[in-house]
């Protein structure tokens, strides 16, 4: 197998669930790519998904060659990979959270605040990790509607609400 060229994380393996190999999986987003044929590269290796289903708390999916508890509990941490390319395309108005990495930040009033550095999950929501240019300083924006009611990937940036913000 080739390398990915542009890797995208549809899913972490969090843990086994029972005894024949199927996993829990949590998503950084809405978990429409784990699903029956799709096959994500797992530890450097296609691996095609023969069952999936959501749970209030992520997925549970069953992959090619893992059949028992002691391969499924193997895989603990590991991100679960689609090129780029083989994503489905989003809808219009939709975006893959992690392409925020890199979006210039603008408060409301249109002042420059920085870019996005990074983004961390949460069980409840991503945090944006916001810097601004030539400082060290960060700061952490729940990205909720709230928080962040302006995402414009295609011109490159995001509009906070340092008043929400500022006031956590």
């Amino acid at each position: 197998m080739g390398a990915l060229t542009d890797p995208v994380v549809i899913g972490i393996v969090v843990a086994p669930h029972g005894v024949r190999g199927t996993l829990k999986v949590k998503v950084p987003g809405s978990g429409r790519h784990l699903r029956r044929g799709v096959e994500p590269v797992v530890k450097g290796e296609r691996r095609r998904i023969l069952g999936a289903r959501e749970t209030p708390k992520g997925f549970l999916i069953d992959l090619q060659g893992i059949e028992n508890r002691e391969s499924a509990a193997g895989l603990r941490e590991v991100e679960l990979l689609l090129d780029r390319a083989e994503l489905d395309a989003p809808q219009p108005e939709e975006f893959y959270v992690g392409d925020l990495v890199g979006l210039v930040v603008y408060d409301q009033t249109g002042e420059h605040i920085g870019s996005v550095v990074d983004l961390l999950e949460t069980s409840a929501y991503e945090i944006l990790v916001i810097r601004d240019y030539g400082s060290a300083d960060e700061r952490y924006v729940p990205f909720t509607f709230e928080h962040v009611p302006t995402v414009d990937p295609k011109g490159g940036c995001i509009v906070i609400s340092l008043l929400i913000a500022s006031s956590e």
